[in-house]
């Protein structure tokens, strides 16, 4: 049980994490609370974090997923892109994988992955998500901010071990995919969603991947916090939409 000067601290730390992924990232992930909308602070900036090095991507690519393989599906209030073509192929018990090693493969694994690693989502989806396709450094300490937050936001709102504790309220409304190889890529995803006053705000975040083990796998966020590689922006010039709506 938590005392009043721990769940404060949490509230606290819940306030100061309210850009998002992966969900983001994402997360979705980044901005995640039990019974509220995905958000972005309008007043903080973070600077996003430094690409792969040169050698291992290309110059800016861009790559929009094609429209007749392209459709919507509901994540836990959330509509997720998906391609018959370029993937996910494989979706079960609310995880995803299975992407092709193309520029289109790697946008949609960094959207649905992403997403997948937020504590919102309870234990049964974020540590299989981190366990099996988030890679890097920061890996545990992602699986360590997520465990922590989704024990605050069992003991705040009486659930059961593993069950979601709420619902996103986000939309994917646009990505950038600023280098690409075949061994790894940086996106950077729109988000849009309420903010706490009601007005509609954005955030990018910086999502990266590496094609590993014949899938591609998101590298953990600096200090598993996706706040790091998020920023507020203020319109989508620059940034590609996708190309058909569910």
């Amino acid at each position: 049980m938590y005392s009043r000067w721990e769940y404060r601290r949490w509230r606290q730390r819940r306030r100061r994490r309210r850009l998002f992924l992966l969900l983001l990232v994402a997360a979705a992930a980044a901005g995640l609370s039990a019974g509220h909308p995905f958000s972005a602070h309008p007043g903080r900036s973070k600077h996003h974090p430094a690409s792969p090095p040169a050698s291992r991507i290309s110059s800016r690519t861009t790559a929009s997923p094609h429209p007749a393989s392209l459709r919507w599906t509901s994540f836990h209030g959330i509509s997720l892109p998906v391609s018959t073509v370029a993937g996910p192929h494989d979706i079960h018990a609310g995880l995803a994988s299975g992407f092709t090693n193309t520029p289109q493969g790697a946008v949609l694994a960094a959207v649905n992955i992403s997403v997948r690693t937020a504590a919102l989502w309870g234990t049964k989806i974020f540590q299989p998500t981190i366990a099996h396709q988030v890679t890097g450094p920061d890996t545990a300490a992602l699986l360590a901010n997520d465990t922590r937050d989704y024990a605050a936001m069992q003991a705040a709102g009486h659930l059961r071990h593993g069950q979601p504790a709420g619902r996103g309220y986000a939309a994917i409304a646009a990505y950038r995919l600023d280098a690409y190889t075949l061994a790894a890529a940086t996106v950077d995803v729109v988000t849009e969603g309420p903010s706490s006053s009601g007005a509609s705000v954005m955030a990018a975040t910086r999502v990266q991947v590496v094609w590993a083990r014949g899938d591609w796998r998101v590298m953990a966020p600096p200090a598993g916090d996706w706040t790091s590689s998020s920023t507020p922006i203020k319109s989508l010039s620059g940034y590609t939409t996708f190309s058909s709506q569910g």
